[in-house]
């Protein structure tokens, strides 16, 4: 089958291809349960320095992978990157060999059945699908040349579509599509930088001007920065450096596996407050704002999980295994099965408050206001604790006013007791670039206390 090329998206009759690969793979895997899941992933990257474009790139990634299940409870996977239906069925026998190979697993809960209908999720937007590189260069060079002069500026626009098809033995049958579309800038004005970054499911959602300005002014008012001992200090975070909290919360243990093998940070807190009452933490693929497809990796559907209630740690994601296990529906956080990880959330958003940004800085007597956290790695998973430095942007306020740029610091932190402490929560928000591992929304947030550990050289 043949792939579109060039920056030309699939649409809805690329997804009806997927799911007929995905059902040709299904006769090739003998008896028993089998499951094909077919992914693919383009989109093209354009990437400046020195405030010129150095960079268009196309890329695109398709792979079939096969689930087998033979004698009752042996499985075996194996994945093709090919879409041809001798291929597919060829790597459903290599599934079915592997699986003969394997010990049993008791606890193989099957696989999930068909259901009447998938919930809306996320959003595709074909023009963001089809955009070509002089659509990206033509962001940019907008963006560049209304720098201010002395400023320098590197970055990248990217826009990328994924599809997703899958079908099992059981009658599952499910294709979905998303698009996404990011614009990222660091602005240099010589001893001071600025950070943006905006994330979107459509292109024509990005406002890259807007994004440009901001990077800008921040690298300018950035310039000389003072020293600033370590310390607590109250912070204000703007959306990117809050995400970082949000999105490490995810990764730390709201998955039902992680839970049950004492390896998650809500062990003994289910149904506790760990967090301030003013901070409500959701998963949610069926938001508008978000990027995602209305089923997860086993095509059960995706639905609105709330993980923090008002500072009320309120729930677990499951995937089809963990939910058999404990007796409730799955939520629809599978990954591909069978997973060592088990669920996880991946469309994260902290709701927003409605007090502006600018207010909130300027409730605060002294402390910081932080862009973006920069190298952020884990240092305590039980008590939830990350280190990581400010970045592109940190500045001292004094008095509600911000009164000038400060060298960057390293923080070491527990996320949850910043969370603890949070004073009020702002009215904007902004997702965090999607990865691998989903996206995070989050609003500003205005912490009572914040641990910085060290000084930078930089």
């Amino acid at each position: 089958m043949a792939r579109p090329r060039g920056g030309q998206g699939g649409g809805a009759a690329t997804r009806l291809e997927l799911l007929e690969v995905a059902e040709a793979a299904l006769a090739g895997g003998g008896a028993g349960d089998a499951e094909a899941l077919v992914y693919r992933q383009a989109g093209g990257l354009t990437r400046f320095a020195s405030s010129r474009i150095h960079q268009s790139a196309w890329r695109e990634d398709l792979w079939v992978r096969v689930r087998v299940v033979v004698e009752g409870n042996r499985v075996g996977t194996a994945t093709v990157h090919a879409t041809d239906p001798a291929a597919v069925r060829a790597t459903a026998r290599r599934a079915a060999e592997v699986a003969r190979t394997m010990p049993p697993d008791p606890g193989y809960p099957g696989m999930p059945g068909p259901v009447a209908a998938y919930p809306r999720a996320g959003r595709h937007d074909q023009a963001t699908a089809v955009a070509d590189p002089a659509t990206r260069a033509g962001l940019v060079a907008g963006v560049l040349g209304r720098l201010p002069a002395g400023v320098a500026a590197a970055g990248a626009c990217e826009t990328r579509e994924l599809e997703i098809a899958l079908a099992n033995t059981r009658g599952v049958r499910a294709s979905g599509a998303t698009t996404a579309a990011s614009f990222s800038i660091l602005a240099d004005a010589g001893s001071g930088t600025g950070w943006a970054e905006g994330t979107e499911p459509a292109l024509a959602d990005l406002d890259v001007a807007a994004l440009g300005e901001r990077a800008a002014r921040k690298a300018i008012d950035s310039r000389e920065p003072r020293e600033l001992a370590p310390g607590t200090y109250p912070v204000v975070l703007e959306p990117n450096a809050a995400s970082v909290l949000v999105q490490w919360l995810g990764w730390l243990g709201f998955g039902a596996k992680a839970y049950d093998e004492g390896r998650s940070f809500l062990v003994g807190r289910l149904g506790q407050r760990v967090c301030s009452p003013l901070v409500t933490i959701v998963d949610d693929a069926t938001a508008a704002d978000t990027i995602g497809v209305g089923f997860d990796f086993e095509g059960v559907p995706k639905r609105r999980v709330t993980l923090i209630d008002e500072g009320v740690a309120a729930s677990l994601v499951y995937d089809f295994r963990a939910a058999a296990g404990h007796g409730v529906e799955p939520t629809g956080h599978g990954l591909p099965a069978p997973s060592a990880e088990g669920a996880l959330p991946m469309h994260l958003a902290m709701l927003p408050g409605r007090t502006p940004q600018e207010e909130l800085v300027a409730g605060m007597e002294r402390g910081l206001l932080v862009t973006r956290f920069h190298y952020t790695n884990l240092v305590n998973l039980m008590d939830t604790t990350i280190t990581g430095m400010t970045r592109d942007g940190t500045f001292w306020v004094e008095d509600g006013r911000v009164v000038g740029a400060v060298r960057n610091l390293r923080f070491t932190q527990s996320i949850l007791d910043a969370l603890a402490s949070v004073r009020a929560v702002g009215a904007e928000t902004e997702m965090a670039a999607e990865d691998g591992y989903g996206a995070a929304r989050a609003p500003v947030l205005a912490i009572d206390r914040f641990a910085f550990s060290s000084a930078t050289t930089f």
